[in-house]
């Protein structure tokens, strides 16, 4: 049996889809949880159709071989035209052997992503693609629950900071969780991607967190704090900022976006 490299890459690719979707949650640092039933579907599917070209190629070879063993035997040997042109019988030879061997390197990517899956999208993600995402203008929010401190999502934070001429942070403690960024000029934030329907659009949320040291970049921390007025809701000067009043380090969820 001969593999040829296109069956094996699909097998690989459909392996890598299971693996990361069927076998674990891996998936969710690239998609969300409603498409997990069509990444299993398409994994399952990519095996199928490796497996059925595999075996195609294999029955293709057989047959091949067995024709080649009746016409030696019924002509004795050479045919004459293939004796006369032996340039001839070496095209027949190697008619179905036109892949070249640089054709497996493409199966290198595929079995990477099946022992490797790539990680979550980072700190360096967010501070290329940060951007707002807040209600359409300012304007009066919804009360606050009661109980202090109140976890709130990155994104529920920084609507209200930016946006909420009812100040409705106001004395409240609030708990965020996410990743660190830091830059340059010695500020850091916490930060998490906002996933709309996969990785590939993902909108940084980032709440600048002061007095406290920074942890490592890309570190998971649970930050306790108030909120820091910056400016008038509504305007550039309005920015998510928290005055810290506790960082304790925490582990990456296993969905680690933020979702619309």
């Amino acid at each position: 049996m001969r593999l040829r490299p296109q069956g094996v890459l699909l097998i690989l690719c459909g392996a890598a889809l299971l693996r990361i979707a069927f076998f674990s949650e891996l998936y969710l640092r690239y998609v969300k949880e409603g498409l997990r039933p069509y990444l299993i579907v398409s994994g399952a599917a990519l095996i199928a159709l490796g497996l059925l070209g595999l075996l195609a190629r294999t029955h293709e070879d057989e047959e091949d071989e067995e024709e080649g063993e009746g016409e030696g035997d019924e002509d004795g040997g050479e045919s004459g035209d293939e004796a006369a042109d032996p340039d001839r019988s070496d095209a027949h030879d190697h008619d179905h052997t036109r892949n070249p061997r640089i054709a497996w390197l493409l199966t290198a990517p595929a079995l990477a992503l099946l022992l490797f899956p790539p990680p979550a999208l980072g700190s360096y993600s967010a501070e290329r693609e940060e951007a707002r995402v807040a209600a359409q203008g300012a304007g009066t929010f919804p009360e606050l629950p009661a109980g202090d401190p109140l976890d709130l999502t990155l994104g529920a934070f920084a609507s209200r900071a930016e946006w909420d001429t009812g100040a409705s942070l106001t004395g409240r403690t609030v708990r965020l969780t996410g990743f660190v960024t830091r830059d340059d000029d010695g500020t850091w934030s916490v930060a998490r991607l906002l996933v709309t329907c996969c990785a590939a659009d993902a909108q940084a949320l980032k709440v600048e967190i002061r007095g406290e040291d920074a942890p490592a970049a890309d570190t998971w921390v649970t930050v306790t704090g108030t909120w820091h007025p910056t400016g008038k809701p509504g305007t550039d000067a309005a920015r998510p900022v928290l005055d810290a009043v506790a960082v304790r380090r925490t582990t990456a969820p296993s969905d680690p976006y933020e979702k619309r």
